[in-house]
């Protein structure tokens, strides 16, 4: 298994995108967004900058509406030159990172991606009717020509083309998943971080996966991509400079 660092679909910083103007004191901004990155930077003169632009993302990321972020037009029919993609632990709209993923793949923003099929136990079992379940059920039904909805890994039919598995399910349970997402005929598979409860888990799951010829690759950690290294970088070599990071996930 490659735990490797993946940057999907993000463009990396480079040392010309932090050029310091004549001011002495600089504020870089990061904004990491569900479907964007941007870099700018700005004076230090505001102090109260990032909380207002947190707040603000938070605001957005509350407010937007599932059914016209994810369209309802979405095809689900994998085409030439597209991997059948596997969501598996979806979570909440607005909320979870999975659904986040769902959102980037039937808006067209992996184009070699067609998501195909969504693996959610939760909210279309137990949890349909607690916190998150109605929301993500009317999510669900908004996609009339989207991916198939179904509890359990188990219930895929045969791939039709080369299958690749995104799991982003509990830590606690994706070694198990994996496993199953093995079985069930995926080439490749993303792994959220941390992907295991321990290390001895993930070695397992490493020495399965090559014995299986499959590929894993681990989802990135921000603290440790080369934009946030380049950055902070860049920082150093500009007296009294501050680097803010800027996400809208709306947690404390």
């Amino acid at each position: 298994m490659k735990l490797s660092i993946v940057a999907l679909a993000m463009a990396l910083a480079t040392s010309s995108a932090f050029v310091p103007s004549s001011s002495s004191s600089r504020r870089v901004v990061i904004r990491h967004e569900s479907s964007s990155l941007g870099v700018s930077s700005s004076s230090s003169n505001s102090k109260n900058t990032s909380k207002a632009t947190s707040k603000k993302l938070e605001e957005e990321f509350e407010s937007v509406d599932p059914a016209t972020v994810a369209s309802p037009s979405a095809q689900a029919e994998t085409k030439e030159g597209q991997a059948e993609v596997v969501l598996v632990g979806c979570g909440a709209p607005n909320r979870g990172m999975g659904w986040y993923h769902a959102v980037q793949m039937l808006e067209g923003r992996c184009p070699s991606a067609s998501l195909d099929y969504v693996i959610e136990p939760w909210f279309l079992g137990p949890g349909a009717e607690g916190p998150g379940g109605p929301e993500f059920n009317a999510w669900a039904s908004s996609l009339s020509s989207g991916p198939s909805f179904l509890t359990s890994v188990a219930d895929l039919p045969a791939p039709a083309r080369p299958r690749v598995a995104l799991i982003s399910g509990r830590t606690a349970d994706n070694p198990r998943l994996l496993k199953e997402c093995i079985e069930a005929g995926c080439k490749c598979i993303y792994l959220e971080k941390p992907g295991a409860p321990t290390v001895k888990e993930l070695e397992e799951m490493r020495d399965l996966a090559a014995e299986k010829g499959v590929e894993v690759l681990m989802g990135y950690n921000k603290n440790v991509c080369k934009y946030v290294r380049k950055t902070r970088e860049f920082a150093e070599t500009v007296p009294g400079s501050h680097v803010t990071f800027v996400s809208n996930n709306a947690y404390e």
